[in-house]
């Protein structure tokens, strides 16, 4: 063990990350976020979440859009809690 670090692997770490399909909202595995980006998103779960407001994002770029494009792009945006 290094010298100064606590024995937990992941010290400060609050919840995990998870992907997720934009399409359908469906959790999906690392290596097919990584085959299609364009289509999956990460997002983190766990604790440190409040979860009061829902958000939305483009898939593709990760960058927050307006509902009513939400609404018009449904396949490539994601309704996220935070």
């Amino acid at each position: 063990m290094a010298r100064g670090r606590s024995s937990s692997r992941r010290s400060g770490s609050r919840g995990r990350h998870v992907h997720r399909n934009a399409g359908n909202g469906r959790f999906t595995s690392k290596a097919s976020a990584r085959r299609r980006p364009s289509r999956t998103t990460q997002e983190r779960v766990g604790s440190g979440t409040s979860n009061r407001r829902t958000v939305y994002r483009s898939a593709s770029t990760g960058r927050f859009v307006t509902k009513a494009h939400a609404n018009r792009s449904p396949g490539t945006t994601i309704a996220q809690r935070v």
